[in-house]
């Protein structure tokens, strides 16, 4: 049903920051067989979004241009029955997700976004994962930094460990750039909801069949000083941990019983406890609504920086895993995490799903569970290393 449809690729929200650079990531690695489109609510922004590109590709002058918008779930509809898969990158998703998702599902087509917001992640399996398996459409969130690195950079560390025992997996990141104006806001809802989120969380756990015989956990860890990297290790309470847990439940490569932990990496202990300080006032401030919008203000959406300020960012993230009487140690790394690398890591996902041999999965699946070697090859192509170290 889908190979007829027009486009193999739809990007939904190829006006923002993030979308432009996934747009103009296409335009430069895209194979000349890809059939896409740019889809958007605001005609004269995609065109001058496909302006840019013909810069970077004649080719792409007569680009089509799709208008749609997510207060309008019929050109939604339209969207979605036109593609094979449609990618978003328009958050933050618990605001403005959820239209786009109902409409991939029931169209069965293949969904993927960059979100780290868990309370979206949960609601959307909830509410649209038994369509989506019905369907065959495959729900594929946290296709950027959070979470393609942590989820990906597990999934080889695991497959160097043996699967007939229990395997334990810290994971310590370091990066350093900045926020677009997306994350920034997506974030900062994130914390305004921390009720909502444990409600989402709790939905899903009442209906998610675990794994079957096996045990999967993703466990917090503790503050302490890793001497081997020679840097204090934070417990860091982003997404990830969630998406690696679901890959381990979702493959049998994990072993019988799997372990993860998930740290961020600094150097100084006063850092440490700055940043403990600083989030717990943010997460405070965001709760009250006059301080909310005052925050969510101070960085407009589209806003990025630029690309000379993008070449200095970088991301390192380090996996100790243990398994048997094996230990093994790997490094991801990359460029600027959250512009370069994010729309890196969706455009090639998002061609993964279109073009590559992969598992038969449906319904809202983790990267890893959907695209695994697939999708690391690919990376690794593209300039991100995978890489193991002496132990």
């Amino acid at each position: 049903m889908r190979a007829d449809r027009p486009y193999d690729l739809v990007l939904f929200g190829a006006t923002g920051f993030t979308g432009g650079l996934t747009a103009e990531y296409l335009a430069r690695h895209a194979p000349d067989r890809l059939r896409w489109a740019l889809a958007g609510r605001n005609p004269d922004k995609l065109a001058a979004v496909r302006n840019r590109l013909a810069a970077i590709d004649p080719a792409l002058a007569e680009l089509p241009l799709l208008t749609a918008d997510v207060t309008d779930p019929a050109s939604l509809r339209a969207v979605a029955e036109c593609a094979r898969v449609v990618a978003s990158t328009v958050g933050p998703y618990v605001h403005h997700g959820e239209p786009l998702v109902a409409a991939c599902a029931a169209a069965g087509t293949d969904y993927l976004d960059i979100t780290g917001e868990p309370e979206f992640v949960d609601r959307m399996y909830v509410r649209h994962h038994a369509e989506a398996v019905r369907t065959g459409a495959r729900l594929v969130h946290a296709c950027g930094f959070d979470s393609i690195p942590h989820d990906l950079g597990v999934w080889y560390t695991v497959k160097q460990l043996p699967a007939d025992g229990p395997i334990a997996v810290d994971g310590y990141v370091r990066a350093g750039g900045r926020f677009s104006a997306g994350t920034y806001h997506s974030v900062l809802t994130a914390f305004s909801r921390t009720g909502e989120t444990s409600r989402a969380a709790r939905a899903r756990r009442a209906m998610e069949p675990g794994p079957d015989g096996r045990r999967v956990r993703a466990v917090p860890g503790k503050v302490g000083r890793v001497r081997e990297f020679g840097q204090w290790a934070v417990p860091l309470p982003t997404i990830d941990p969630q998406v690696v847990r679901r890959s381990a439940a979702a493959r049998p490569e994990y072993g019988p019983d799997f372990r993860y932990r998930h740290f961020a990496a600094m150097k100084r202990l006063p850092t440490v406890l700055v940043a403990g300080v600083g989030l717990a006032g943010v997460v405070g401030l965001v709760k009250v609504a006059p301080t909310r919008r005052w925050l969510l203000g101070r960085l407009a959406s589209g806003q990025g920086p630029t690309a000379e300020q993008r070449a200095k960012s970088w991301f390192r993230l380090r996996f100790v895993g243990t398994g048997g009487d094996r230990r093994v140690v790997t490094e991801v790394a990359g460029g600027d995490p959250g512009y370069d690398e994010t729309a890196k890591m969706l455009a090639e996902s998002a061609l993964c799903l279109a073009f590559d041999d992969l598992p038969e999965t449906a319904g809202q699946v983790t990267p890893v569970a959907a695209m695994g070697d697939a999708l690391l090859d690919r990376l690794v192509r593209a300039g991100i290393t995978f890489r193991t170290l002496p132990a």
